[in-house]
């Protein structure tokens, strides 16, 4: 099946995407995270394309071939929510399924929270409902204190996200600095013998660094989830725009909190759900903390499913995270199966 490129472009942005499948088909769109590409959803677009839906990738605001901005106010989750309608209208279609990864989760909440009539369900990889959308308070609420004791982890393994707030240039030059490197240490499977110690993100400010460690190794591509051509594709993307743009989205945690409060439905979703949990994902950690309590009260059509996978689900994992969408369009979404 094969996968085609396109651009969408208005006054006001350019989105670049991917898509598979034929035209008239059931519209699925994929919404990928940070730091990451239209690419990443390359295991999913053919698989589905070929039972007949239409699936679209698009590089969200600030990546690969779609506008880039000079503001951190312009990678609110509002602005890219509209991003998101106008590429849902410039294909004429009135819905689509959306299904979301990493900071793509509260762009895919977002649209089913305010957006109700342009969803014909919702899924998410990693990050549940209720969390990241509603800002950085929201998940330090929800931190695991016997694992992250308040004294030692103020923000738990949110530290990351206070380190760009306070220092984000420094944040985003070591990032700039060696993107081959950075990005081979990030794009890394999910490791079983981690489960149950803090997550490398929980001492980013006292370590100066992303990775709690300011001397990055230099790593052979974890093929398992990467290999050196996708890697390569990443990488030019990254290195011709930047880490700026895409670590802006960490600085707009007051502005999508406001923004979440305009919800529909006092927050509710009556539509289709489905949430994939990374079983070694230490960050997003749903198998043992309260991250994902809050989505559960407030999907009221709720499938959950955990994959033993890290973070880089449908890369690491394509084939599981394929079988539990398909098996969840089929069952919980039959309306719109091909």
């Amino acid at each position: 099946m094969p996968i085609t490129e396109h651009a969408v472009k208005t006054d006001r942005h350019t989105t670049f995407y991917l898509a598979a499948g034929p035209e008239s088909g059931p519209l699925v769109i994929f919404v990928h995270g940070w730091p990451e590409l239209s690419t990443s959803w390359r295991h999913q677009l053919p698989a589905l394309a070929a039972l007949g839906f239409r699936t679209i990738a698009p590089d969200m605001r600030g990546y690969g071939r779609s506008s880039v901005y000079p503001q951190h106010s312009e990678y609110a989750q509002e602005c890219i929510v509209r991003d998101m309608i106008q590429l849902l209208d410039a294909v004429g279609r009135e819905k689509a399924v959306w299904i979301g990864h990493d900071w793509g989760s509260p762009v895919v909440w977002n649209l089913a929270s305010h957006h109700p009539d342009r969803c014909h369900a919702v899924a998410s990889l990693c990050v549940p409902y209720y969390t990241l959308e509603r800002g950085l308070d929201q998940l330090l609420a929800l931190v695991d204190r016997e694992l992250y004791p308040e004294n030692e982890f103020p923000a738990g393994q949110w530290d990351y996200m206070r380190y760009y707030e306070e220092s984000f240039a420094e944040a985003t030059a070591s990032m700039d600095a060696n993107v081959s490197q950075f990005v081979r240490l990030l794009f890394r499977k999910g490791d079983p013998a981690r489960e149950g110690k803090p997550a490398f993100t929980a001492t980013a400010r006292r370590s100066h660094s992303f990775f709690g460690t300011r001397r990055l190794p230099d790593l052979a591509p974890d093929t398992d989830v990467v290999t050196e051509e996708n890697l390569s594709i990443y990488v030019s993307a990254l290195e011709r725009n930047g880490f700026a743009g895409p670590s802006s989205w960490y600085l707009n945690h007051g502005a999508n909190a406001s923004y979440a409060k305009t919800a529909q439905n006092n927050g509710y979703l009556d539509l289709p759900v489905l949430f994939l949990n990374a079983q070694y994902d230490y960050i997003c950690e749903c198998t043992h903390s309260r991250l994902a309590k809050p989505m559960r009260a407030y999907c009221r059509q709720l499938t959950e499913e955990t994959i033993q996978s890290g973070h880089w689900l449908a890369q690491e994992k394509p084939a599981e995270v394929n079988a539990a969408v398909v098996k969840w369009l089929a069952t919980a979404v039959p309306d719109v199966w091909p």
